[in-house]
């Protein structure tokens, strides 16, 4: 299907629920562009060893700062010596999100949180099990910037910022096939992650819900995602995934309806099992969403004992 596209989609296993990651490789004038990267660990080196033998390599594009999207991208830059383009702003995520500075902060967060200790220090070691997974850090040639114009394969893209699962996330539309490549931001079977990560976007919800608004303008058609397979109706995808958020936001207005601490609301919001891995994710999430409202005048945050309660 992509073919015509003139682009080649690299699944790469991921070592979590969410089992793998879509990269992309495209054949350019002199050489190709790879779109994304994957995990530095050797199962990525090697994958990539095995696509890329024989090729020249001009361009690396990196859509947003997640480990499963920039986690090589140093260390294939080293290999096969590309410029490297993302955005300026989750460049500079990339660079502070795994040092000692913003981790030691953490336990701090969690506590105002309400997670309780051993937890906050498993959600602390699992963040920092990522640090040799997203090391060396590339150096960024260039910063892509909205509406900027790329040949991707065959055709020409206009670049998009479509913050809300990272404050930088891009994705490329290309008019002529109606088609998106919609990275993280737009997904076939799940709803991307949005995240509070205790800095950078106050209200990531909002800068979500707006970039879904600039998509749906387009009304485009085929998606081609960073996870799951390529789609058509991307347009109706939008309206499903706005109703998710719609759905959860006033669950979690009924949920606090009495005061919850984060961790609480969380518990009651996402109510089954997950691991440590996931319970980041979803502390991230029910964040995002409680600020949301309170942000919106919905609900209100006070300081009880060290912890952060929310009440409707």
């Amino acid at each position: 299907m992509l073919e015509e596209y003139g682009l080649r989609l690299i699944r790469l296993d991921l070592p979590f629920r969410l089992n793998h990651v879509n990269c992309f490789l495209a054949e350019g004038v002199d050489g190709y562009k790879v779109i994304d990267v994957g995990l530095h660990n050797k199962e990525t080196v090697k994958r990539w060893e095995e696509e890329l033998a024989g090729k020249e390599v001009t361009d690396l594009i990196i859509t947003h700062y997640h480990p499963d999207h920039y986690g090589y991208a140093g260390a294939f830059q080293e290999k096969y010596g590309p410029q490297v383009s993302m955005s300026q702003i989750d460049a500079e995520n990339g660079l502070y999100s795994w040092e000692e500075g913003l981790l030691s902060e953490l336990g701090k967060y969690y506590t105002l949180s309400g997670i309780p200790e051993q937890v906050a220090r498993q959600m602390i070691e699992n963040t920092e099990e990522f640090v040799p997974r997203v090391q060396p850090y590339p150096t960024v040639g260039h910063y892509l910037v909205e509406g900027e114009k790329l040949v991707l394969g065959k055709y020409e893209y206009e670049v998009i910022f479509t913050p809300g699962h990272s404050e930088g996330l891009v994705t490329f539309y290309n008019k002529e096939k109606n088609a998106l490549l919609s990275t993280d931001h737009i997904l076939p079977k799940i709803t991307p992650n949005i995240s509070h990560w205790f800095h950078g976007d106050p209200n990531p919800l909002a800068s979500y819900f707006d970039s879904l608004d600039k998509i749906a303008a387009l009304e485009v058609d085929f998606v081609i995602p960073s996870h799951g397979k390529p789609f058509h109706d991307g347009h109706l995808r939008v309206l499903e995934l706005k109703a998710h958020h719609d759905e959860r936001l006033a669950a979690l207005h009924e949920i606090i309806q009495t005061g919850c601490t984060v961790y609480e609301a969380c518990e009651k919001l996402f109510n089954k099992q997950l691991n440590i891995h996931e319970t980041r994710f979803a502390i991230g999430e029910t964040l995002a969403h409680l600020e949301y409202l309170r942000l919106n005048g919905e609900c209100i945050r006070e300081l009880q004992g060290g912890v952060y309660v929310y009440r409707s």
